[in-house]
């Protein structure tokens, strides 16, 4: 029996006849399509396609997968037309074979560019069509699978893009199985040395342990049956891939190897938890190491409830409790919304959905294919917290997201136009990190606009590259905006406006600086690319000694919200301070105190020096460091916090360094309205009897 006919035989197990017959005769056009063609193994090459198909029948997966799999490489390796597709085997099938197949025939500047326009384009099939993503998977995995005859540094390329990529997106999807094949198998291809010492080590420790988890494994199960509860209990051991990766965070062999891992499989939600009891009366249970990701699902709808009790011989048991269908989607993900629940219902899938949405709204706002993958790696590579809406609605982030993330989660225009949260009803920062089960809401103006400081703080791809968008469409007109006002300001110095110069002038001067119009000419000015000065003598030419002579007043500084005119973080002047501006090329004006050490070699370059002044209506919230040395004291941080607080100021970081025993440094940033706020602070934080000194840190 051929190779199609036991596969045809197994398919009928879950699909129809008519079904397998079109399954076979994609299979038979792929064959023909690819006779002659050979794999690196010397095998034929239609044993892939037939093993993409298989690995995505054992996900139950519908035919219509199954022929793209058959199909997958015919697009790109034979000459076969999509159209030719369409009319042989339906739309369906033709735009899934469309999604799957590489990027070929362009040249790329690098190994990066290729993988990241091939991934951007796998994404927006992605959008199209969820299962683009399940083919492409299954065919890495045979791919993985069968390294072996390649060339040493294309298997190490293809293992790190898939330890760097597909696991993750495997991960993100909740196929977990496919992540954990994944991931070994990338890493004895990247490192097959330390796979192969790491293997032996463990499989060392695991055969003296076999006594013990027989023994833990048996308590178990007395345990649920004197519950009268039916479950399976399964030991489960940790992959080589995950052993490695906490060795690289310092963990000792030891601390890792000796935890033992078992998962309990039932029928319904209502014995997980009644397990829970169960195993919590027969081992006493951690403190902080319970998650109950049934309750509330992890991003990719994995469910099932975590804990880690404290075991015989002072060894902690990790526990997963979970249903035999959670069990299904946390292996399959969702690629288990084909085989239990329609696509309304299915967690997995319509997290998976919302996920690929959001790529292709990264997708649309990146600036190349480049920008746009560090931006899915970055997704991709994050714990989650879950927080709550003001009308109870769960948000799912990134570790470490801020009110700045959660607002662009819930919509674009919110994160654009947010000017601050309340978190749990109280008043905070947007650069907070978020916090499990915190109720968030955030407070919009029609007037706001992003503030590039946020990328600072901000977690999520979306709001990472929501914020670069709207930053690059403000730069430009705050580049002419700025420009006008500094040649406005040299020209007057002359009696002139830009009102009174002829066009016949202004078209001598665009052709000199090879500038398309006015709007160009203001945006290299502001943008520092062009001296004022320098334009202004080109405009009134009979005036040019003039212009040169003259001493400039002062630019007020009226903002700091635009592009264009930014602080500077080394000293970090506020309203009050005697400042300077510096102009640099592509930068704009950067306000810096008149005495910061960082500017002594650019005041020799008279044109790169503004002289500028604070306007007496500046207003919004300056960062400011302070050096403060204080008396050893457990409740120092608490009067600090609490003093600073009551005067309206937030703290955005604090720094800790023990000088001695005694005697401690805090080095703290807080944001202050002017100088005139700031020594108000600093007179409230003298009072307190522990602190011996503070002043401000100006460099």
């Amino acid at each position: 029996m051929s190779s199609i006919d036991v596969f045809a035989e197994e398919l009928s197990s879950y699909l129809d006849t008519k079904k397998v017959s079109q399954i076979r005769n994609a299979y038979e056009r792929a064959r023909l399509a690819h006779e002659g063609q050979m794999r690196s193994s010397g095998d034929p090459y239609i044993t892939h396609p037939l093993a993409v198909a298989k690995i995505l029948s054992s996900m139950r997966m519908d035919h219509h997968s199954l022929m793209a799999a058959m199909l997958h490489d015919v697009i790109e390796d034979t000459g076969t037309s999509k159209e030719e597709l369409t009319e042989e085997f339906g739309e369906t099938v033709a735009e899934l074979v469309d999604g799957v197949s590489k990027l070929t025939h362009i040249e790329f500047s690098s190994q990066e560019e290729k993988q990241a326009k091939n991934f951007e384009k796998m994404a927006i099939a992605m959008a199209k069509d969820i299962r683009v993503i399940i083919v492409k998977l299954a065919d890495r995995l045979h791919n993985m699978r069968t390294l072996g005859p390649l060339k040493a540094e294309k298997r190490r390329r293809i293992a790190k893009e898939t330890l760097d990529i597909y696991a993750r997106i495997a991960g993100r999807l909740g196929m977990q199985d496919l992540r954990l094949e994944f991931e070994d198998r990338g890493f004895e291809a990247l490192y097959p040395l330390r796979a192969r010492r790491l293997r032996a080590a463990v499989k060392m420790v695991r055969n003296k342990q076999k006594e013990l988890v027989s023994h833990i494994k048996e308590s178990l199960e007395n345990q649920l049956q004197r519950w009268d509860i039916e479950a399976e209990v399964i030991g489960r051991e940790k992959h080589l891939y995950g052993i490695y990766r906490k060795l690289e965070g310092k963990k000792k062999f030891r601390d890792i190897t000796d935890v033992f891992a078992f998962r309990i499989i039932t029928e319904d939600v209502e014995s997980c938890y009644r397990i829970l009891g169960a195993v919590h009366m027969l081992y006493k249970p951690l403190p902080d190491r319970f998650k109950d990701y049934i309750a509330i699902p992890k991003v990719n709808g994995y469910q099932s409830i975590h804990t880690v009790l404290h075991g015989v011989e002072n060894i902690p048991i990790e526990v997963q409790i979970r249903t035999k269908e959670m069990d299904a989607i946390a292996g399959s993900g969702i690629a288990a919304h084909w085989l239990y629940k329609s696509e309304e219902d299915n967690t997995s899938h319509s997290r998976a959905r919302r996920w690929i949405n959001n790529l292709l709204e990264l997708q649309q706002s990146a600036g190349n294919s480049l920008e746009f993958i560090e931006h899915v790696k970055n997704d991709l590579f994050s714990d989650e917290v879950f927080v709550f809406t003001p009308k109870g609605e769960i948000i799912e982030l990134p570790s470490g997201a801020t009110a700045v993330d959660f607002a662009y989660a819930i919509h674009t225009e919110i994160g654009n136009s947010c000017v601050s949260c309340r978190i749990n009803n109280r008043l905070a920062s947007l650069s907070q990190p978020l916090e499990n089960g915190q109720l968030v809401h955030v407070i919009t103006h029609e007037d706001a606009r992003p503030r590039a400081m946020w990328l600072n703080t901000v977690k999520t791809s979306k709001a990472r590259s929501a914020i670069h968008h709207e930053l690059k469409n403000n730069q430009q007109q705050d580049a002419i905006d700025l420009g006008r006002r500094m040649l406005a300001r040299t020209l007057a110095h002359i009696d002139v406006s830009l009102d009174d110069i002829d066009a016949e002038k202004f078209r001598h001067t665009f052709e000199e600086l090879k500038c398309k119009n006015l709007d160009q000419l203001l945006s290299e000015i502001g943008l520092g690319k062009r001296m004022s000065n320098s334009v202004a003598k080109l405009l009134v030419p009979e005036r040019a000694d003039e212009v040169a002579t003259h001493v400039q007043s002062p630019l007020t500084i009226d903002s700091t919200d635009g592009t264009m005119i930014t602080l500077a973080r080394c000293c970090h002047p506020i309203p009050g301070d005697p400042i300077v501006g510096i102009i640099s090329a592509g930068k704009g004006l950067t306000i810096h105190l008149d005495t910061c050490k960082n500017i002594h070699d650019t005041r020799q370059s008279s044109e790169k020096i503004n002289e500028v002044s604070w306007s007496p209506d500046v207003k919004g919230e300056f960062p400011v460091d302070l050096l403060i040395s204080v008396e050893a004291n457990r409740g120092i941080f608490a009067e600090l916090a609490s003093r600073i607080t009551v005067m309206g100021a937030n703290i955005e970081k604090i720094q800790y360094k023990e000088q001695d025993p005694n005697r401690n440094h805090i080095r703290m940033t807080i944001g202050v309205k002017n100088r005139v706020h700031l020594a108000d602070i600093m007179r409230r934080i003298r009072g307190l009897r522990a602190v011996e000194k503070i002043g401000r840190d100006k460099n």
